[in-house]
C-alpha cells in the first residue's frame, strides 16, 4: 500500500493529508487563530467546585473556563491528608519522580466527592484532554502524558501499556521487559505503535527526553504565577511528523521551504533513518491540487455521500450526537430485494467508516441501516463493520447490531470535526438548517395584515418583502392578496427587495 503525507503551509494556515493508494483517509487544519489546545498543560486557579456534577470549572488563562471532572483528579497521599484536615496544600500534580516515599505518590481517587479534594481558588496543574466545543469549555484532567517517538510517558502512574496494533505477543513481552528495566519507579510507560522496530537505544534515549522534559514542567509549574501555560504540544505540522510518519509511509511531502527545513532538523534527532523520504515540493501547480486532495476536500462538508451503486448515506450531526442513515437511492438491484438491501449496506460499511475517519467524527454515532430479516446477513454486516474500523486510530466500541438495524457506537472525541472546523452555522437560518416556506411565510403576512388593521384607520398599507415572497403573494396566491384587501377596505401595495431576510417583512400604515 502506497501512502504519503502531504503538508500545504501559508502563513495564515497549515493542511495535513494522509493519503492511502492515492486516496485522502485523514485531514488535519490548524490555523494560528484557531490554534489548538490539547496537550498543553496549564496551571489553572479552581474558581467553582460543583457537587452536584461532581466537577469543577478552573480558569486556565483562556476565554472560557475549562472543566475537571472528579475520576480525572489525581492527588497525592500528603495533599489528601491535609485537604482533608483542612490544612494548607501544595498544587495538585507536583511531584517527585526520584523519591520513593509513600507520601509522595500521586493517587487516581475513587469513591471520593469532589468537595473533598478541590476548594475555591486552590491551584492546580491540569492538562487539556478534549478542545472546547461549542459553547463548552476544554476538558481537563490531572492525569498527564507526554508524548514522544515511540513512548507516551504517564509520569503520575505507575503502568506499563502495549500498543493495541503490536500484535506479536513474544514481541510484547520483549518491550515490556525493555521498559521495566529503564523507567524510574512509580512512573508509567505507553509503547507507540512506531516502537515495534526500535532498539534499546532509541527507548532509552525517548524516555530520558521525556524525563528532562516532565522536570522542566513541573519546575515551571512550580515557579509559574496561575492561571498560566507551563507547556505548549507541538505544533499540528510537527505532531504529524510524530505521529502519522511512520515506517509504511513511502514519503512526506511539504510546500515550503522553510517549514522543510525545520522538519529535517526535527526529524534527525527523532528519526533519522526517515530523513531521506521527506520532499520538498517545488512544481507550479499547487500541492493539494496535484494530488486531487482540494476536491476530496470540497466534499467533507456534503451531508449526502453517494455510494458506487446508487446507493447513499446521509450524514446528520447535533453537538451531541451524529445520524448516519443508509438509503437505497438509485440502486435496484438485480435479483431480489433482501439481496440489494444486503449489498447497499455492505458497501456503506466501508464507506461509513472511511467517512468516520477522514471526517473526525466523535461521541456517540447511530448508524440506521437498511432493515435485513435475514440473520446471516446481519451479522456478516456487524463482522464487517468491525474490520473495517480497524484501521481507525481513535478509540472506538461498537454494540451490536438491533432488530431495527440500528448500530450503536462511541468513537473518541478530542477535536472539532472537519464540518465543525470548515464550516460555521448560517447566518440566515441561524443554524436550524431549514426555513420557513415561502407559503408559510405569506400565511403569517395575511394574518398580521388583517389582524394590524383594525389598529389603523389609514387607507393604505405598504408591504415590504423578499422578491421570492412578493412573487408568490402577486402570482399563487393573488386570490387571496386581492379578497384581503376587499376585507380590510384598504390598498395594499407590495415592494419586493433582496435586502430582507426571505423570512422577514416591513408593514407600513399610510392615510
Amino acid at each position: 500500500m502506497s501512502t504519503e503525507i502531504l503538508i500545504n503551509s501559508a502563513s495564515y494556515e497549515t493542511r495535513i493529508a494522509l493519503v492511502e493508494n492515492d486516496h485522502l483517509v485523514e485531514f488535519h487544519i490548524q490555523r494560528p487563530s484557531e490554534k489548538g489546545l490539547i496537550g498543553n498543560i496549564y496551571k489553572g486557579r479552581v474558581v467553582r467546585v460543583l457537587p452536584g456534577m461532581q466537577a469543577a470549572f478552573i480558569d486556565i488563562g483562556l476565554e472560557r473556563t475549562g472543566f475537571l471532572y472528579v475520576d480525572d483528579i489525581y492527588i497525592s497521599m500528603t495533599e489528601l491528608e491535609q485537604r482533608l484536615l483542612g490544612q494548607e496544600q501544595q498544587p495538585c500534580g507536583k511531584y517527585n519522580s526520584t523519591s520513593s516515599s509513600p507520601d509522595n505518590e500521586i493517587y487516581r481517587v475513587s469513591g471520593m466527592n469532589i468537595e473533598d479534594l478541590l476548594r475555591e481558588g486552590q491551584d492546580i496543574t491540569v492538562q487539556v484532554g478534549k478542545e472546547p466545543m461549542g459553547t463548552k469549555g476544554a476538558r481537563l484532567t490531572c492525569h498527564i502524558t507526554l508524548p514522544c517517538r515511540n513512548l507516551v510517558f504517564m509520569p503520575l502512574t505507575d503502568h506499563i501499556g502495549i500498543s493495541r496494533k503490536i500484535e506479536d505477543e513474544t514481541l510484547r513481552q520483549t518491550l515490556r521487559a525493555r521498559i521495566e528495566e529503564l523507567r524510574p519507579a512509580g512512573t508509567g510507560f505507553i509503547v507507540r505503535t512506531v516502537a515495534e522496530y526500535a532498539d534499546m537505544e532509541e527507548l532509552e534515549a525517548d524516555m530520558e527526553f521525556l524525563l528532562h522534559l516532565w522536570d522542566e514542567i513541573q519546575d515551571s509549574a512550580f515557579s509559574s504565577s496561575s492561571p498560566s501555560l507551563i507547556y505548549e504540544d507541538l505544533d499540528i505540522t510537527f505532531r504529524s511528523v510524530r505521529d502519522l510518519f511512520t515506517a509504511d509511509v513511502n514519503t512526506l511531502v511539504v510546500d515550503d521551504k522553510n517549514t522543510y527545513e525545520k522538519l529535517l532538523h526535527f526529524i534527525k534527532i527523532f528519526a533519522p533513518d526517515l530523513q531521506h523520504r521527506i520532499v520538498y515540493y517545488q512544481e507550479a501547480a499547487p500541492l493539494f491540487e496535484a494530488h486531487g486532495i482540494e476536491m476530496e476536500i470540497s466534499r467533507v462538508i456534503e451531508k449526502k455521500v453517494w455510494l458506487r451503486s446508487g446507493g447513499y448515506i446521509i450524514i446528520e450531526t447535533t453537538e451531541a450526537l451524529t445520524v448516519i442513515d443508509v438509503n437505497t437511492g438509485r440502486f435496484v438491484g438485480k435479483n431480489d430485494l433482501e439481496e440489494t438491501i444486503f449489498k447497499t449496506n455492505m458497501e456503506a460499511v466501508k464507506e461509513i467508516a472511511y467517512q468516520l475517519r477522514l471526517r473526525n467524527i466523535g461521541g456517540i454515532i447511530i448508524i440506521d441501516f437498511i432493515d435485513m430479516d435475514d440473520e446471516l446477513h446481519r451479522e456478516e454486516l456487524f463482522a464487517s463493520f468491525k474490520e473495517a474500523v480497524k484501521k481507525d486510530k481513535s478509540r472506538i466500541n461498537i454494540l451490536k447490531l438491533t432488530e431495527f438495524g440500528l448500530v450503536q457506537m462511541t468513537r473518541k472525541r478530542s477535536c472539532e470535526n472537519l464540518n465543525q472546523l470548515l464550516c460555521e452555522p448560517c447566518h440566515y437560518c441561524e443554524g436550524e438548517g431549514r426555513l420557513k416556506s415561502r407559503r408559510t411565510i405569506c400565511y403569517e403576512i395575511f394574518r398580521k395584515v388583517a389582524k394590524d388593521a383594525q389598529k389603523f384607520k389609514g387607507s393604505m398599507v405598504t408591504l415590504t418583502v423578499h422578491s421570492r415572497i412578493a412573487d408568490m403573494l402577486l402570482k399563487e396566491e393573488e386570490h387571496v392578496t386581492l379578497e384581503l384587501e376587499r376585507n380590510i377596505k384598504k390598498r395594499l401595495t407590495i415592494i419586493p427587495t433582496n435586502n430582507l431576510h426571505i423570512e422577514k417583512y416591513e408593514l407600513t400604515w399610510q392615510n
